[in-house]
Order: structure tokens, then C-alpha cells, then sequence
């Protein structure tokens, strides 16, 4: 976490106890708070204070984009093939469809059209960026696909992985729904937003006491919304700077990645307009993923396989399956993240353990 962001929660958690739906002083207080937060983070997302709901996450958020959508509308939902779980598993509950992705892992607009065309959805779901490779869609051109295929239908994107790293008011502007989350911009765990834009079809899923303008039913987490808050201002104030010191990091270790390690696969894009600044998805052929992962805990560095919510998966990443990464590169899925707080010693100490710990699996296999 930021140490703004834990400044801001200790603070609330300590001063702010009243419940913002109250009437009271110590009600109107937390009330106060809340309001705050919420313009903070309708202004780096692009958005209206009144278009933003506060969730538990950016799964219950993706959740409820498909699920709020789908009640209203009585219409399937559609997402690419790539999504994360939180969208893939409401929108085949819901009775919607997946869409496939081009080998760069982008949404495949001949075969959105194409389902579109099969029958009326409410809603397509194509996330910004990536969580596990980093790659980017330009949903400017879903947006423009879908209006010319399917008008009324509307766009919902998964901005958790991209708000660390690009001008969401820019990129989201053409989605009707837009989820984020709290910690994957330095802020608390259990707290994300969705944006709801005024004139969408949308059916509460939560229902109790009307919170969130009838739209979320449940007393609010006033502390994680203010943690929340504060780890988007520090990160949006810092954003440029931050993105141009992780690239430099980015690079330096994949390219010492690809001369210690043979047979390595960069499956996340070269091209810095392609992706985001800080995820890079290898594929080492001849290691299992589990083992690896393991090995370099141990060594002291902290990676998955694909998704972090996904890590104790038995079967490699959907997202690799997707874009047709051969399975014996898939088998060996090694995800590193890089953040605000990374550092030039963490590169480093990466760059020193990895080829030790791939050459010993592979002796382990031979």
C-alpha cells in the first residue's frame, strides 16, 4: 500500500466510525468522507461522482456490471475469451457468450461482429488491459464496432490492470461501465468502484438498505474509499514519472531474461504502446509452472502463473489458451509484476536467481 493510503485509513478507522447512511453528526462526518472520496475517484477514472458506486472489488464490481446490465435488459452479455474469471464466469452464468482474441490477445472484431450479429446482447465486456500479459485494446474502435453492429448494446471494461498506468478518462471514455480496483493502484484491499454512466440499463443486484443511490444495497467501507482515494491522487499525480522509471526496470529485465534464460518466451507485447508499463508474462519451456513459482519464493521473489486470484489453477492460463501459446511454453507461465514501489536491487536480485533456478528444474526433468 501507499503510505498515503495507510495514513488515510489508519485516520478514518480511528475518527470516522459513524455509519454514512446516519442522520448524526458522527454519521454526516463519515457521510463527508465518503462524498470526498467518491469525487476523487470520478475525477481520475472520468466519470461523474454520481456514476460512481462503491464495491467490495473489482470482482463484485465486474459482477455486477454483467449481472446489473443483463437484469435490466433481459439480453445476454458478451466478453473476449481473455477476461479475467470475475467477468468470464457471470457472463456464462448469465447465458452470454465468449468472443475470441487475435494472436496479439486484443478482441477479434470480425468475430465480436460476427456474435453480435447472432442475436441482440446488453452488454460486451472487452477489458482495457490485460491482467496477466499487459496487452491494451483500443476500445475506441470496440465501441465504434459495436455501435455499427449491435446500436443499444453497451461497453463494459475491466480497468483493475490499467489504472496504475494509463489516462483512464481518456481510454474509458467510450465504456458505459468501467471497473476498478483498490489495490492494484497501491490503495486497500476490499474496495474498488464501478462507473455506472448515466442512461445505462442497470438492475441493482444487492438490494437492502438503497445505498449507493439504490444501485449497491450495504453500509459503505468509508475507510477503503478513503485509502482508495488517496493511493488514486498520489497515483495519477505521479503517474508519468512512475511509468518511465518501471518501463526502464521493464526492460532491463526482460532483456536479461532472454540472454540467461534459453528458450524463453516474452508472450506479453515488446512495444511499450501495446501494453502496460509493468507486466510481463515469460513461457519457459521444460520447467513446470508450480515448481518454478515455488523455486523463486524461495529465492525471495514473489511471482504467479497468470492470475494471482488463479495461481492454485491446475490447467495453464485461459489467456494463453486463447491467444495459442503452445502448451509446453504455457506449462511454464511465469508472471512478474513491477509497481510504484519496485525497485532497481528487486530487477536485479530477479535477474541473479533466475537462471539458476530454471537450469536446476530442467537438470530435475532431464
Amino acid at each position: 500500500m501507499r503510505p498515503e493510503a495507510v495514513a488515510a485509513v489508519s485516520e478514518v478507522n480511528a475518527v470516522a466510525f459513524g455509519n454514512p447512511s446516519g442522520a448524526h453528526r458522527w454519521a454526516r462526518a463519515a457521510r463527508r468522507l465518503l462524498d470526498d472520496a467518491r469525487d476523487v475517484v470520478a475525477e481520475a477514472v472520468g466519470a461523474r461522482p454520481s456514476e460512481v458506486v462503491f464495491t467490495s472489488g473489482g470482482t463484485e464490481a465486474d459482477n455486477l456490471a454483467i449481472r446489473g446490465v443483463a437484469g435490466a435488459t433481459g439480453l445476454r452479455p458478451l466478453c473476449t475469451a481473455v477476461e479475467h474469471h470475475a467477468v468470464i464466469r457471470p457472463v456464462e452464468a448469465s447465458g452470454g457468450a465468449l468472443v475470441a482474441v487475435a494472436p496479439d490477445g486484443t478482441v477479434d472484431l470480425d468475430a465480436l461482429r460476427a456474435e453480435l450479429a447472432n442475436g441482440p446482447a446488453g452488454v460486451v465486456s472487452v477489458m482495457l488491459a490485460n491482467n496477466e500479459t499487459g496487452t491494451l485494446n483500443d476500445l475506441a474502435v470496440v465501441a465504434e464496432t459495436i455501435a455499427e453492429t449491435s446500436p443499444g448494446t453497451v461497453l463494459h471494461t475491466d480497468a483493475v490492470a490499467a489504472a496504475a498506468w494509463l489516462d483512464l478518462p481518456a481510454r474509458c471514455a467510450p465504456a458505459s461501465l468501467v471497473t476498478v480496483s483498490g489495490h492494484k493502484v497501491g490503495g486497500p484491499k476490499g474496495i474498488g468502484a464501478l462507473v455506472v454512466r448515466d442512461g445505462t440499463p442497470f438492475e441493482a443486484t444487492l438490494l437492502g438498505g438503497g445505498q449507493e443511490h439504490e444501485r449497491r444495497s450495504g453500509t459503505q467501507n468509508v475507510a477503503g474509499a478513503v485509502g482508495f482515494a488517496a493511493a488514486l491522487r498520489a497515483t495519477v499525480s505521479e503517474r508519468e514519472a512512475t511509468v518511465a522509471r518501471v518501463e526502464t526496470m521493464r526492460q532491463r529485465l526482460v532483456r536479461a531474461a532472454r540472454e540467461a534464460v534459453p528458450g524463453l518466451v516474452v508472450v506479453s507485447p515488446d512495444e511499450p504502446d501495446r501494453r502496460t508499463a509493468g507486466t510481463v508474462l515469460f513461457g519457459v519451456p521444460g520447467v513446470a509452472r508450480e515448481a518454478l513459482v515455488f523455486m523463486l519464493d524461495r529465492a525471495g521473489v514473489g511471482a504467479s502463473w497468470g492470475s494471482s486470484c488463479a495461481s492454485g489453477a491446475t490447467e495453464p492460463s485461459h489467456v494463453l489458451a486463447a491467444v495459442g501459446i503452445d502448451r509446453a511454453v504455457a506449462e511454464g507461465a511465469l508472471r512478474i509484476s513491477l509497481g510504484w514501489c519496485s525497485t532497481d536491487a528487486e530487477v536485479d536480485h530477479f535477474i541473479a536467481v533466475l537462471p539458476g533456478v530454471i537450469a536446476d528444474l530442467r537438470r530435475e526433468v532431464a
